[in-house]
């Protein structure tokens, strides 16, 4: 009696078959393995086609060659619907976009679908503080992207970067010009941060705008505390200014008159500094009273 060939693998007639079970179950072991080893190799040869066609689409992109890398990135998503591979392609489509062709609404859009469908995956934390940047710059929609920041905050520990995205939503409030949340956010910045390298930044921050608030003693203290641990910082210039200008806001000409020439030869804006100084001395000549003091003897004599 001839064997019967069965789907690749030869299974012998019953009359013939004189191997034990220990050997048929060792064929069909095999057999299995073959078949996996095949998958394999098949499902190698489709990434390896996959990571071809990335690298092209980015060496196109990279020379200047926007149009063909955006259809070969589309082609990755065509073959590959799901994966690491159409996030990649999903997210260079948002560059492309965004910094290539400038259509940065079409971006945002790739970059959304990037940060939802795998929010742990390499591409989601990138694709998000693209958001964020883009809906704070460029669409200047500054509620959504206090949104964005804070999503980033809360979704992204892993990136090590939250004291910077809290910084940008006090920042985005002090374009707002709302003050007072700005302090909020700093304060929280100082608390939960304070070993980041955007606290000496934030306090800064705060000692500018308490002076702004015309709330000088409390920049004082602020002031006091940058000065003790950031004694070296490249923000002294800009924090002896504000000292000085809280002085001549009081009415302390002389004392703000000091400060002022203490920073001659240091200061970023000398021109600034000059037209200060000179400013303080016509008002000294004149009797040395401040013009908010001007202005409320003015009002009593109107009484």
């Amino acid at each position: 009696m001839i064997p019967v060939a069965d789907s690749g693998c030869h299974r012998p007639h019953a009359a013939m078959n004189t191997r034990t079970p220990a050997m048929q179950t060792c064929r069909y072991y095999v057999c299995g393995l073959s078949l996996a080893l095949l998958i394999f190799a098949t499902a190698g040869c489709e990434n390896r086609r996959m990571e071809n066609l990335l690298q092209k689409a980015n060496e196109e992109w990279v020379g200047g060659r926007n149009h063909s890398a955006i259809e070969i990135f589309k082609s990755v998503l065509e073959k590959s619907p799901s994966g690491p591979y159409t996030e990649e392609a999903l997210f260079r489509l948002g560059e492309i976009h965004h910094f290539g062709l400038g259509e940065t609404t079409q971006a945002v859009t790739y970059f959304q679908e990037v940060a939802q469908m795998t929010p742990q995956g390499p591409f989601a934390y990138p694709a998000q503080k693209y958001i964020a940047e883009i809906v704070e710059i460029t669409f200047q929609d500054l509620e959504q992207a206090i949104i964005e920041y804070q999503k980033l905050i809360n979704e992204f520990s892993h990136a090590g970067e939250q004291a910077e995205h809290q910084y940008r939503i006090a920042s985005i409030y002090f374009k707002k010009h709302d003050y007072e949340q700005a302090m909020v956010e700093l304060e929280i910045l100082l608390e939960e941060y304070s070993e980041s390298t955007w606290a000496e930044e934030a306090l800064f921050r705060m000692t500018e705008i308490l002076y702004t608030l015309r709330r000088c003693d409390e920049s004082r203290e602020t002031y006091s505390k940058f000065r003790v641990r950031y004694p070296d910082s490249a923000y002294t210039g800009e924090i002896e200014y504000i000292m000085a200008s809280c002085l001549e806001d009081e009415g302390k000409l002389k004392l703000a008159r000091a400060r002022y020439k203490s920073l001659e030869g240091t200061y970023k804006y000398p021109a600034l500094l000059k037209m200060k100084l000179e400013g303080i001395a016509s008002r000294i000549n004149k009797g040395g009273k401040s013009k908010r003091k001007i202005r409320r003897s003015l009002r009593m004599r109107k009484g």
